[in-house]
């Protein structure tokens, strides 16, 4: 049994949780949300990527993790080198679905006619270079249409803490890519995104949706059956899931409520 970690700056990372765990049921998982700094979008990368790093530089000694999931595309984009120049143990990022969206775009226009994808996700995300080397090396045949907002990010917070989703401004926002010119296939290419797939496919039923859930999950499989974790496995029984915050705030005791529907328990507040 490995200890894997999953981390983000709020509760996108439960849609990561879900898939990952579904795949590999009979591990111990630990979700720590750095909500004292969230949303990750809205910061700088000197920042982010200085937080980021030494949260994981405490809590990976503190905790024994076996393996760490970056579930959130922003942070992914900006810490993962200097993440794994830092740690000795994996860790696995989210990379906006590009490939696989180009992919179904192309076998949905068959006959010729030129795919149209969209990604979907916080503005960092949309600006980053290597988001762009993402499109140039598997959709440069399509067209590409780019859609950056951090609002859709409280959003499924709010949803997550049983609050109702603003439709119409989900489709204020969504504004762009309503009707039959928009894309035939949308990138979610944020983890919480998600979390309000049904919301979004309301808003725009002509797209099919896809998200970087199931290739996580794969990555970190393949991960665990190359190493040595799976021999070396921590002798304990699997209990409820660790949850930790970095800010104990009233927001965060609610949120709480939601990662014990999924298997989660007490929640702790970790600072480094």
């Amino acid at each position: 049994m490995a200890n894997i970690l999953i981390f983000d700056s709020g509760m996108g990372g439960l849609s990561v949780y879900r898939e990952v765990s579904k795949t590999l049921p009979g591990h111990q998982y630990l979700y720590l949300f750095d909500n004292a700094c969230f949303p990750y979008g809205e910061l700088d990368e000197t920042r982010l990527v200085q937080r980021v790093v030494e949260l994981f530089e405490a809590f990976v000694v503190r905790h024994s993790v076996d393996i760490a999931i970056i579930a959130c595309n922003t942070a992914s984009t900006h810490v993962l080198p200097a993440l794994r120049e830092r740690l000795s143990i994996p860790v696995v990022g989210v990379v906006p679905a590009i490939k696989p969206a180009a992919e179904y775009s192309r076998l949905f226009h068959q006959s010729g006619e030129p795919g149209h994808i969209g990604l979907l996700a916080t503005p960092g995300t949309v600006s980053r270079h290597y988001t762009a080397k993402l499109i140039q090396s598997f959709a440069a045949d399509l067209q590409v249409s780019l859609l950056g907002t951090t609002e859709l990010v409280k959003m499924a917070e709010d949803k997550l803490s049983d609050r109702p989703v603003d439709i119409h401004r989900l489709a204020q926002i969504l504004a762009p890519w309503r009707g039959k010119q928009g894309p035939d296939t949308i990138v979610l290419g944020c983890t919480h995104f998600p979390l309000l797939s049904d919301e979004l496919s309301f808003c725009l039923p002509q797209a099919k949706l896809i998200d970087s859930g199931e290739a996580i999950a794969r990555r970190v499989a393949s991960l665990l059956l190359h190493s040595t974790l799976s021999q070396s496995a921590h002798q304990t029984n699997i209990g409820a899931g660790q949850l930790f915050c970095t800010q104990l705030t009233k927001k965060a005791r609610l949120q709480a409520g939601t990662f014990g529907r999924e298997g989660f328990g007490a929640l702790g507040c970790f600072t480094p």
